[in-house]
């Protein structure tokens, strides 16, 4: 009976290191083997244990593969709830960061608002300014101008009067310009019998000897009066009288002279006429040679015919000319574009060559090209003046920055040193990004608690937006002396009872502690509350009540969550079992942790996981 007891007992003993194998093997361990007594003789490679501590290692083992288990759902939940709240962190750090954002450009737009309102009321100014100024220009001016209409007045008076001299002069030539054609008319008439006609050439030829002789003969009669002293006021009173009576008699006397004259313009008149008729004759024969001309058709098919010599001509050096008139022979030598028919091929040749050169073209299919491409040029170009002259007047401007050794010649030197102020300008707009830096840098260090805003770099840096951080810095740098009242003795009185009443204290001395006390709490509390809104996602003006439910709501939700895991890790929901539970943790725990140390001393090593594998190889060194 003991014999079937004890064989009993070794079966549920191996089903029972089976059922601990199965579960290491699950976890991925090695399973325990357990060794036969009566076939293992050699007892220093076997390890005995007695059934209470068979007992106590399977417990142990049990346990801590349980244990194992639920620490790696409890790692796995705290990972989930870890990635959940990274994922909600990003939303609310989006969430702040776009709430900056929106903060920054309303603050941009204001400080721009603001900027425009300052410009709007400079102007404002400056526009009234010019306009006092101009009012008193105008008043100037008018005070110039009526002294200008005086000064006019007097000099149209003393115009008038040379005017009305001038007109008397004027009346006297014209009545002695009368008088002499008349009387040039009366000596055509004594010698032609006839009235002399505007129109004929010959007539106006004769009316002119005749003024020629009327000119000297008066040029004489004055050298005679200065000969015999003749120059009283009498005699030049008398003097139209007697020039009309002494031309008459000049006229007879001058007869055989005036026949002369006759007979060489009879003479030049035949001349005339025979030109004349030569002239006639000369057109009809071009009027002839014109209708004797080709048609365009044939015009056409002799310039093919050109073409197709024009090697020829090149080599023989023939000159050819279209019309073989002396008209066109004349034209042949003349360059205008209307005889362009009439010229040489040599000078075609000639003028083409120069074009070529001058144009730079090898082709002559590239010739219109090229003298189209230049025509546009020049058209372009009054353009680009225009332009050029904009930006040197730009450049020039006094207010512009100027190269320091070309300072003073900048209008003198043309365009040449438009280029390089240019770079220079450039150089200077990209030295600006380094200057924001800076700036922000000192903003940070001077008025940290200040927000400039966040800067779009896409719009690039703006010297509006240096200036209004230098005037933040100026503004929040400043020290100003402030007048300040002193107040009264009954006030600071009034004021130190109140400091008692309100932090509970009885005399001065314990006001300033208490004061310091309450001001580092009121730090940590807007610190805290600051971190909490941050933490939460909320922003700076969410009051502290709203604040507090949150933080109420989220620990009712840990709490929660960590009775369910310490459910779900006793595996129980019962308050009295997890009790128990827990008492024979503590029970079991002390005995499991003093056995392992001893096998950790045993066996030579440090770590719980060496422990199973160092025994495996002192089995394996057993066997």
């Amino acid at each position: 009976m003991s014999h079937g007891s004890s064989g009993r007992e070794e079966q549920q003993e191996q089903a029972e290191w089976e059922g601990i194998n199965r579960l290491l093997q699950h976890h991925g361990f090695k399973p325990i083997q357990l060794a036969d007594p009566m076939e293992n003789k050699n007892l220093s490679d076997v390890v005995l244990l007695d059934k209470k501590s068979a007992a106590e290692i399977k417990l142990m083992l049990k346990s801590l593969v349980k244990d194992t288990e639920r620490r790696q759902a409890l790692i796995q939940e705290l990972i989930q709830s870890n990635n959940q709240l990274k994922d909600e962190v990003q939303q609310q750090e989006a969430r702040a960061a776009r709430q900056s954002q929106r903060a920054s450009d309303l603050e941009r737009i204001l400080d721009g608002v603001k900027t425009k309102i300052q410009d709007l009321e400079d102007d404002y100014i400056a526009k009234a300014a010019q306009q006092q100024n101009q009012m008193k220009r105008l008043q100037t001016d008018k005070k110039d101008s009526q002294k200008r209409y005086r000064l006019l007045e007097q000099k149209v008076g003393k115009e008038k009067e040379v005017i009305s001299q001038l007109q008397k002069r004027l009346e006297c030539v014209v009545n002695e310009e009368e008088n002499r054609t008349t009387r040039q008319n009366k000596v055509f008439q004594q010698f032609c019998k006839r009235g002399a006609k505007e129109s004929s050439v010959l007539d106006q030829q004769l009316l002119d000897v005749i003024d020629a002789y009327e000119t000297k003969i008066q040029h004489l009669q004055t050298e005679l009066r200065k000969y015999k002293g003749d120059t009283d006021e009498s005699s030049q009173e008398e003097l139209p009288v007697r020039r009309k009576r002494q031309d008459k008699n000049e006229v007879l006397d001058a007869t055989p002279n005036y026949k002369a004259l006759l007979k060489s313009y009879q003479d030049q008149l035949k001349e005339s006429k025979a030109q004349k008729e030569q002239m006639r004759q000369e057109h009809v024969k071009l009027k002839q040679e014109l209708e004797s001309r080709p048609t365009a058709k044939e015009l056409k098919s002799c310039k093919q015919q050109l073409k197709r010599m024009d090697r020829l001509i090149q080599q023989g050096n023939i000159t050819t000319a279209e019309h073989g008139n002396n008209e066109n022979d004349e034209g042949a030598d003349r360059t205008e574009v209307e005889h362009i028919d009439c010229l040489h091929a040599n000078i075609c040749r000639r003028f083409l060559k120069s074009i070529c050169k001058e144009l730079n073209v090898q082709d002559l299919n590239d010739l219109v090209p090229a003298a189209r491409v230049r025509a546009k040029e020049a058209e372009a170009n009054p353009k680009l003046v225009k332009v050029l002259s904009a930006i040197k007047t730009v450049v020039s401007n006094q207010r512009a920055p100027l190269l320091q050794s070309q300072s003073d010649t900048v209008e003198e030197q043309g365009y040449e040193l438009l280029l390089p102020t240019i770079e220079m300008w450039a150089e200077q707009l990209v030295s600006l990004k380094d200057l924001q830096c800076v700036l922000k840098k000192l903003m940070l260090r001077l008025v940290p608690w200040h927000s400039f805003g966040t800067h779009d770099p896409s719009s690039g840096v703006r010297v509006e937006h240096l200036l209004l951080m230098v005037d933040i810095l100026l503004k929040e740098t400043e020290t100003k002396d402030k007048e300040v009242k002193k107040p009264s003795q009954q006030t600071l009185q009034a004021i130190v009872s109140h400091f008692q009443k309100l932090f509970d204290v009885n005399s001065i001395s314990g006001v300033y502690p208490r004061m310091s006390e309450v001001y580092s709490k009121l730090g940590e509390m807007s610190n805290a509350m600051r971190n909490l809104r941050d933490l939460m996602g909320l922003d700076d003006s969410t009051p502290p009540s709203a604040l507090v439910n949150m933080v109420g709501k989220l620990c009712c939700s840990i709490n929660d969550g960590t009775s369910q895991q310490v459910q779900q890790l006793l595996g129980t929901q019962d308050i009295e079992s997890i009790i128990n539970r827990l008492e024979e943790h503590e029970e079991f725990f002390p005995a499991f942790q003093a056995l392992i140390q001893e096998l950790l001393q045993i066996l030579d090593v440090n770590h719980l996981d060496d422990v199973l594998s160092t025994v495996r190889s002192l089995k394996l060194l057993a066997e």
